[in-house]
């Protein structure tokens, strides 16, 4: 006897359930159960009434098993649909990413390395993060472990400006719509919460491992929803009374957008971006699962045949390309900090 079969007696509903029962011979703990001869389970015992609980009390209950292959099937039924509208919409993704991994691939190192540091000059003026990015980036060379490195760098190069493009615009309209922003929070608490590899199971169904928009989408949608949120927050902490101004002086919307209020937030929104980076950095290594090239692939190389060596040096390269984007992200945040003060 199930434990449940008194639930489905008391609402006279027993010949319904017996006419979903399984012709299949018994158990021996059914014919147990039949004879009168099984141990009742103790008090404490007593199973939640999930589905497969209830199916055993009741044979036209749906199963666990059941509900899972109908989202299965309800998922690749829908697949097609999704690629169809999915496919122009992400094959821009897939040219950015293969144009850029090309570039930092096959340009000479001296160029990819004296691009970079002319880069990191003119966006933080400071010597010691230079220096800083010199050296690691002689280090990447000395254990030749540079064109990986720039591969990573790459993957978050493109995956940082599409969050940045995506996700600046988001933020603003959700600042000046609290409707919005209660409509988008859901979205990214979502997103910010799911667990990383969740995001690599539908798009293994939906794109060829081969197309490196399928790590490109998974690292995007991880690492958009700092610079949505720091962005909406930045322009929300706008002092009102400088908004005020604004508008007593006639400015447009739009002049007050881009001449007071994204001024205003752009520590904010530079923080985000900062984090953005990070969890782009963080994503592309186990995106190395889904032939993400770089880093990864010697993390993961590590792992699968237990050479610790490889593992190592490949984690000891993660850690300074991520202080090294830190510290210059930091230092360009810094330095804007410093002009807007000087402004006032």
């Amino acid at each position: 006897m199930a434990t449940y079969d008194w639930f489905f007696n008391m609402l006279g509903l027993r010949d319904w359930c017996d006419a979903g029962t399984s012709k299949a011979p018994m158990s021996m703990a059914d014919l147990l159960n039949k004879t009168g001869n099984a141990e009742a389970p103790p008090f404490y015992d007593v199973p939640f009434p999930s589905l497969d609980a209830l199916n055993d009390a009741c044979g036209q209950i749906t199963q666990t098993r059941d509900v899972v292959k109908g989202l299965e099937e309800g998922f690749l039924a829908v697949r097609p649909a999704l690629r169809t509208m999915l496919d122009p919409i992400t094959q821009p993704l897939s040219w950015m990413l293969d144009g850029t991994l090309y570039v930092f691939t096959e340009a000479p190192w001296f160029l990819i390395m004296a691009s970079i540091l002319i880069v990191v000059w003119y966006a933080t003026r400071s010597k010691s993060v230079v220096l800083f990015n010199l050296f690691c980036l002689s280090f990447f060379s000395l254990v030749d472990h540079f064109e990986p490195a720039m591969e990573t760098l790459a993957v978050i190069l493109v995956c940082t400006v599409i969050s940045a493009l995506f996700g600046v615009p988001i933020g603003i309209a959700m600042s000046k719509s609290n409707r919005l922003q209660k409509s988008i929070i859901p979205i990214l608490d979502l997103l910010q919460t799911l667990p990383t590899f969740v995001y690599l199971i539908p798009l293994i169904f939906l794109f060829p491992i081969g197309e490196s928009r399928l790590y490109g989408i998974a690292i995007t949608l991880y690492a958009i929803v700092p610079i949505i949120r720091l962005t909406d927050l930045g322009i929300r902490l706008v002092d009102q009374d400088v908004v005020e101004a604004g508008n007593a002086f006639g400015m447009s919307p739009g002049q007050k957008l881009g001449k007071v209020e994204m001024p205003l937030a752009l520590p904010n929104i530079m923080a985000g971006l900062n984090q953005t980076i990070m969890m782009s950095l963080a994503m592309v290594v186990i995106a190395s699962m889904v032939t993400a090239p770089g880093l990864g692939v010697l993390v993961l190389r590590g792992i699968r045949n237990l050479e610790l060596g490889v593992g190592l040096m490949a984690g000891i390269c993660i850690v300074l390309l991520a202080v090294m984007l830190d510290r210059t992200s930091k230092a360009a945040l810094s330095r804007i900090d410093r002009a807007k003060s000087k402004t006032s």
